[in-house]
């Protein structure tokens, strides 16, 4: 995919991945219609794109390497920090507790994986 294609189609991953977990948790909210999903989907990519490599480093570190090894574990918790951070930035979005927050980080990891086998 050309490079500005393959940002849209992750900002409309991640925005699908918050409509899931908004749907099937009961601690994750997102109120409004899908323009909600949108913004939200796109706090939650740039604070990614911004701040996912360093959380990942840091915690890499702090594990003493072990999160380098099992990084898909670490993607998560990473993913579900960045969440928290997305909530505490919007007003549309809630997520009541970090285990929600793990859950939807693999929920949207699922989706993701969904999307990129439709896709390539």
């Amino acid at each position: 995919l050309p490079r500005r294609m393959g940002i849209i189609l992750s900002w409309l991953t991640i925005s699908l991945g918050l409509w899931v977990a908004d749907k099937v948790l009961a601690d994750f909210r997102i109120e409004g219609g899908a323009s909600s999903y949108l913004l939200v989907g796109a706090v939650v990519g740039v604070l990614h794109f911004l701040l996912g490599w360093l959380l990942f480093g840091v915690l890499a570190i702090a594990t003493l390497g072990i999160g380098y090894l099992l990084s898909f574990i670490t993607r998560l918790v990473v993913t579900a920090i960045i969440l928290k951070l997305a909530d505490a930035l919007s007003s549309r979005f809630t997520i009541r507790g970090f285990l929600p927050a793990l859950w939807a980080s693999a929920l949207m990891a699922l989706v993701s994986m969904g999307v990129d086998w439709i896709v390539r």
